[in-house]
């Protein structure tokens, strides 16, 4: 079976149907994935390009996006390269209002055992994951 890595217009064009003959053939793919006769896969560039095409050009809510972004987690044959990270990201986003860029940020600190963050922008940090003091 031929793996294929899957970019993010692939996945906008499925989800927004904003161009027909785009759409029609990013929905053939991801059809080809479900009967089993190609393999997907798909990393985190992708997902932050999701994210930010659905809140800056098509003014999706953040629970659009994460509700978009949580439904490509079950495609059928579609591996994600860090799926564990990208699921802690969506549930930390969901439980806390957050951006997935920020979430993802906390999920892989934690996953990395860091023991606090760096940051100057630390509006949608502080509370959630220990910050480490820049003063």
């Amino acid at each position: 079976m031929k793996t294929v890595f899957v970019d993010s217009n692939l996945f906008l064009r499925h989800l927004t149907n904003d161009d027909r003959s785009q759409s029609e053939r990013a929905d053939r793919l991801l059809q080809e994935a479900a009967a089993g006769t190609v393999q997907l896969i798909t990393g985190p560039p992708v997902f932050f390009e999701i994210a930010w095409a659905l809140a800056k050009k098509y003014r999706e809510s953040q629970q659009a996006i994460l509700t978009a972004l949580r439904s490509i987690l079950t495609y059928p044959n579609l591996t994600i390269t860090d799926a564990p990270i990208a699921e802690t990201a969506l549930t930390l986003a969901e439980q806390r209002g957050m951006t997935y860029a920020d979430a993802y940020i906390v999920a892989l600190a934690e996953s990395a055992h860091a023991a606090a963050i760096a940051a100057f922008n630390v509006k949608h940090l502080d509370g959630v994951f220990e910050l480490y003091p820049l003063d």
